[in-house]
């Protein structure tokens, strides 16, 4: 799917305007609804899988929680359409009995009303006191949004002629072409010189602070804290489905050598041979490989002799300018995201080529660090030193729990509102339906 959104006007959130957020919070609707145009109703309700809510349910969350937080808890009103309070509350039903939905038109009028009475509240709402709240909300559709993208996406992986994070070669003026077959242990070989070809980057000793205080920051981001790491290698891009391509063909789902203990043991479990969004057309090759679980990506990183980056070694990567020792909001600098610096905002509809936009690069040349596809880390999901929640417990805080691996970057899909290099997600490590790659590093 792939639609242009308006243009977005970008100025400092912590001092946006209520006209400004007024305009930002309809531009995310309006893209909201376009994921909407041409859905079924059958489509609307279908689980495509078990740990993703169907869509229509994520579009009545989206109306639930903003009435929640800003008519019930700011405003002080009774709460909004009681009847569908159980239905798309968060922590009410389980994701398989979320399937029972209204209509999408009546969710449509559900999703109008409340905006309508949120609207006319922030008109006199006490903004410099409450703008924290409405610019989490703002991040939250956006993630839902990033989310029922998902769902679409699995739910075209059935299909024959239409993948979510791929258009058909046809599409680009060229008929699909197989990968050629070659010498899987020349391409080991290839695949284990990334320093001397320029594939990755040196990022000296030293420290830098990680994190982001800023008002529109959530509260995982939250304090900026100093660390110091030690001299490593990053690689300049994320893998691309070309070099994963050799891990496959080298026998790599079939050898227990590069997998861990629990790695072998979830692809045991669940017998797969490729990326979930995988595809065989030669004009893919350049793209980074997408819908790979953090296990699967470990493995890759074991077979050409590295492994994946911290947490911290990415961000660094990402955000930290060397000569000027500070924090950069973006790897390019402060300036808000755009078509020219990486791919996000459904601007392209699916993934691009590495190299694509060398203006998105980070001052230690790092490429496609924001967008395209999200990247898996090392390391596990907690809190900062000195975190506290925001706006309530089980957003963040339920799931420091050593079971979620973070992944940075953002993906093609990701909204510009939540998207920059100190941004956090998470998902356990079997997770593979999201769009998500990696890179890997070397001490």
């Amino acid at each position: 799917m792939s639609y242009q959104p308006l243009a977005i006007r970008h100025q400092s959130p912590a001092s946006c305007s209520s006209d400004l957020l007024q305009l930002w919070m309809e531009q995310c609707r309006e893209q909201t609804l376009a994921l909407f145009n041409a859905v079924d109703h059958e489509t609307f309700c279908h689980q495509a899988h078990p740990d993703f809510s169907p869509i229509g349910w994520h579009l009545g969350h989206i109306a639930y929680t903003e009435g929640l937080w800003i008519l019930e808890k700011l405003a002080g009103m009774a709460p909004q359409f009681p009847d569908y309070r159980q239905l798309f509350a968060a922590d009410a039903l389980p994701k398989r009995d979320r399937v029972y939905l209204p209509t999408l038109a009546e969710v449509k009028t559900y999703l109008s009303a409340i905006r309508t009475q949120v609207f006319d509240y922030l008109k006199t709402a006490p903004l410099d006191e409450q703008r924290r709240l409405w610019l989490w909300l703002l991040q939250h559709e956006s993630q839902h949004c990033e989310t029922i993208a998902i769902v679409l996406a699995l739910l075209s992986t059935h299909s024959p002629t239409h993948s979510p994070t791929h258009h058909s070669a046809e599409a680009h003026g060229r008929s699909p072409v197989s990968h050629s077959p070659v010498n899987s242990r020349l391409e080991i070989v290839d695949c284990r010189v990334g320093r001397s070809q320029g594939e990755m980057v040196e990022v000296p000793a030293g420290h830098f602070d990680m994190g982001n205080d800023a008002l529109e920051t959530l509260d995982n981001e939250r304090p900026v804290h100093r660390v110091s790491l030690n001299t490593y290698w990053i690689d300049r891009t994320p893998v691309t489905c070309q070099q994963y391509g050799v891990f496959m063909r080298a026998g790599g789902y079939q050898d227990p050598r590069w997998w861990s203990p629990e790695g072998w043991a979830w692809l045991q479990a669940n017998p797969v041979a490729q990326p979930l969004y995988w595809k065989e057309d030669a004009i893919w090759e350049t793209h980074p490989v997408c819908g790979v679980s953090w296990y699967e990506a470990e493995a890759y990183a074991n077979f050409v002799g590295k492994r994946l980056p911290t947490e911290a070694e990415w961000e660094k990567a990402a955000s930290w300018h060397p000569h000027r020792q500070q924090r950069q909001l973006f790897p390019w600098g402060e300036q808000f995201p755009d078509r020219d610096r990486c791919n996000h905002h459904h601007h392209i509809g699916h993934t691009t080529p590495i190299h694509h936009y060398p203006a998105g690069k980070s001052p230690y040349g790092c490429e496609d660090m924001l967008g395209n596809v999200w990247e898996w880390t090392a390391s596990w999901f907690a809190g900062y030193p000195g975190y506290q929640s925001y706006p309530y417990r089980g957003y963040s805080q339920a799931y420091f729990d050593q079971k979620h691996r973070v992944l940075k970057g953002g993906s093609w899909a990701t909204r510009s509102w939540a998207l920059r290099s100190a941004f956090r997600n998470w998902y356990h490590p079997h997770v593979r339906e999201i769009f998500a790659g990696f890179r890997c590093a070397q001490d």
